[in-house]
C-alpha cells in the first residue's frame, strides 16, 4: 500500500512539479492550491500525508496560516503525517511546526531525493500511529473481555459431553460456527470455550449483541465509521470487525438481525472486507466468525424472514445445545456452582440445599434454562433465614404464574425479572414479542437481562 498524498501550495507550478514526481511513489496525489477544502478532501479521499504550505499570501511570512491548518488537521485525525514545506528563511518556523506535530520540514527548492525519503517515512509514521490506535481500542476491549469471570461448562450429561466433544473438534479449524439453542443454554459460553481451543486462542474474542443493535447503530457498531459521516460522528472509530481482526467474532441472537442488514453482512463475510460509514475504501478482514440465536432459522427462511444465503455463509458446522431439562443431574451440578458464588457474595458460608430441595429442581423443567436457575438461586440464597434451603426456598411456579408470586417479599428488581422470564416463556423466547407485550423496546430489554445477570 503506497498511501495518499495531498499537496497544499499556492504556487501553482510547485503543484505541478511536486505531483509529477510523487505520483509513482503513492498511489494518489490529490493538490489544492486554497486550503478552505483542505479538511473535506482530508476525509473524502481517507488521505494519508500532507504536504502543508507554511504560508499561502503574498508577502506574509508569519506562518500561521500554516499553524492553523496543521492544528485543524490534528483535530480531524492525529493520525495523519504532516510534512511543513516552506522557504530557506522559515526554517525556525518550520522547525516549531515539528513540535507542534509536524512530522518534518521541507525547504524550498527541495533535493528531489530527499523529499521523497522523508515522505516515505511520514507515510510509515502514519501506518505506525494507525495500528497504535487500533492497539488501543483492542487493547480496551480485551481489558473489558478478560475482566469478565471466566466460567467453565458445568456439566457431566451425555447430552453436554456429545457437544463439548464436537466442541474440540471444530474448534481446530477455522470454518463458521452457528450454535442454536434455547435462551439461558450458554450459547455464548460455548463460543468462548470454541475460541479457548482455536489456533486464535492468543488474539481477542469480541461479543456482539445483534438483538441489541438499532438499525441505525449496526453499521458503525460493526464496521466502524469516520468522523463527521454522521450528526453525532465526533472522531473516527473502529468497528467490531476490525477491531476482532485475527480473532474471533461472536455474533448473539444473530435470528434478530432485520433483512434490509443481512445483506450487509452477508457481503461483509463474502468479501473478506468491510467499508467503514463515511468512507469508500475496503478494510480486509481476518475474523473466525460464530453465531448464535434461540431461533429457529430453518422456519425464518420459508417464512422470508432469514436469508437462506446468508444462514449458509454462517452455518458451515452447527451446535445444538441441550435444555436444562434433558441435562439431568446437571441441574444439581450448577445449583452447587451458582450457590457458592452466592455464599460468598452475600456472606452466607454456611448455607446448602437440603435433599428434598434438590429434588424439586430436578422435576421443575426450568423453560428459563441455566438462566433461570442462576437467578433462583440466588434469590433463594438472599432471602435463606437458615443454612439449609428447603423446598419452601424456591419458587417455581412456571409460566402464568406471575399474580401467584409473594410481592411482599421481592425487590423490585426481583419481581422485574419474574415478570420478563415469564413473558419470555410464553412467547417462547420471541424477544421482540416480550418486549412489544413489557411495553419496552428490544434493546432495553436486553440491558435489563444483561444487568439482571451481573
Amino acid at each position: 500500500m503506497k498511501g495518499k498524498i495531498l499537496i497544499l501550495d499556492d504556487n501553482k507550478s510547485v503543484l505541478t512539479a511536486l505531483e509529477m514526481l510523487l505520483q509513482t511513489e503513492f498511489s494518489d496525489v490529490f493538490t489544492l492550491r486554497n486550503p478552505n477544502s483542505l479538511l473535506a478532501t482530508i476525509q473524502q479521499h481517507q488521505i494519508d500525508v500532507v504536504l502543508l504550505d507554511m504560508n499561502f499570501k503574498a508577502g506574509i511570512n508569519t506562518g500561521n496560516e500554516g499553524f492553523y491548518w496543521l492544528h485543524q488537521i490534528q483535530k480531524l485525525d492525529p493520525t495523519i503525517s504532516v510534512v511543513m514545506i516552506t522557504a530557506y528563511g522559515d526554517v525556525a518556523l518550520a522547525v516549531k511546526a515539528v513540535k507542534e506535530g509536524a512530522f518534518d520540514f521541507i525547504l524550498k527548492p527541495w533535493d528531489n531525493s530527499k523529499l521523497k525519503s522523508t515522505l516515505h517515512a511520514s507515510l510509515e509514521h502514519r501506518k505506525l500511529k494507525v495500528e497504535n490506535a487500533k492497539l488501543v481500542t483492542s487493547s480496551s476491549l480485551l481489558k473489558q473481555e478478560l475482566n469478565q469471570a471466566f466460567q467453565s461448562i458445568i456439566g457431566q450429561s451425555q447430552p453436554m459431553k456429545d457437544v463439548m466433544e464436537m466442541v474440540k473438534k471444530v474448534a481446530a479449524t477455522d470454518a463458521n460456527i452457528f450454535i442454536n439453542g434455547e435462551n439461558g443454554t450458554g450459547k455464548e459460553l460455548i463460543a468462548r470455550e470454541i475460541h479457548r481451543y482455536s489456533k486464535r486462542r492468543n488474539e481477542i474474542m469480541l461479543s456482539v449483541d445483534i438483538g441489541s443493535l438499532s438499525e441505525s447503530l449496526f453499521e458503525s457498531e460493526l464496521f466502524g465509521h469516520t468522523k463527521g459521516s454522521f450528526t453525532d460522528a465526533r472522531e473516527d472509530r473502529t468497528g467490531k470487525f476490525e477491531t476482532a481482526d485475527r480473532g474471533t467474532l461472536f455474533l448473539d441472537e444473530i435470528g434478530n438481525l432485520p433483512l434490509s442488514l443481512q445483506a450487509k453482512l452477508l457481503t461483509s463475510l463474502q468479501n473478506r472486507t468491510i467499508v467503514k460509514l463515511g468512507s469508500n475504501t475496503p478494510v480486509p478482514i481476518n475474523i473466525r466468525l460464530i453465531s448464535a440465536t434461540n431461533r429457529d432459522l430453518n422456519e425464518m427462511i420459508k417464512q422470508g424472514l432469514f436469508r437462506e444465503d446468508l444462514f449458509y455463509r454462517i452455518n458451515t458446522i452447527s451446535l445444538e445445545l441441550p435444555p436444562l431439562r434433558e441435562r439431568g443431574n446437571d441441574v444439581l451440578l450448577l445449583a452447587e456452582f451458582y450457590l457458592h458464588k452466592y455464599r460468598a457474595k452475600y456472606d452466607k458460608p454456611g448455607i446448602k440445599i437440603g435433599q428434598k430441595a434438590g429434588d424439586k429442581l430436578l422435576k421443575y423443567s426450568w423453560p428459563g434454562n441455566v438462566r433461570e436457575l442462576q437467578h433462583c438461586i440466588e434469590k433463594a440464597v438472599i432471602l435463606a433465614d437458615t443454612n439449609v434451603l428447603t423446598e419452601k426456598c424456591f419458587d417455581l411456579n412456571g409460566p402464568g404464574s406471575i399474580q401467584k408470586m409473594d410481592f411482599q417479599n421481592m425487590t423490585i428488581e426481583e419481581m422485574e425479572l419474574e415478570m420478563i422470564q415469564a413473558s419470555i416463556e410464553k412467547e417462547k423466547g420471541n424477544m421482540s414479542a416480550v418486549a412489544k407485550k413489557l411495553g419496552i423496546t428490544r434493546p432495553t430489554l436486553y440491558k435489563k437481562l444483561k444487568k439482571l445477570d451481573d
